[in-house]
């Protein structure tokens, strides 16, 4: 699995780095945002090291499918209201001009009542 001593978010995974941990397993981990903009804020990053979405291929589809399928399951265990009058987002940062900060793809799962910092 690729891994990157100097990133952040390999750091976290590796247990280097504290953080408050929501989910993990062989593949993905996911720990609340340390900056929320909602109620409800967790990133999930797979444990293998992809600077960007755009740096994803054929070969991470597997590992992206298991993630948005995740992030509804886990959303919901975090609290946020199920059905139409509840939900939650799910954002991807791709590079600078797509707002990425850190560079290890991760996705924002956010949720509970509005207004929240990112509509």
């Amino acid at each position: 699995m690729s891994h990157n001593p100097d990133c952040l978010f390999c750091k976290i995974v590796e247990g280097k780095i504290p953080s408050k941990k929501v989910y993990e397993d062989e593949d993905v981990f996911a720990f609340h945002d340390i900056r929320p903009a909602a109620p409800i804020h967790f990133l999930m990053i797979p444990k293998k090291h992809i600077p960007m979405l755009s740096d994803m291929t054929i070969l991470d589809e597997q590992l992206l499918g298991k993630m948005m399928l995740l992030a509804p399951k886990l959303a919901l265990e975090a609290g946020a209201r199920p059905g139409e009058s509840g939900g939650f987002k799910v954002l991807l940062n791709n590079g600078a001009d797509g707002g990425q900060e850190v560079y290890h793809v991760h996705m924002h799962v956010m949720a509970g009542p509005r207004p929240w910092k990112y509509q």
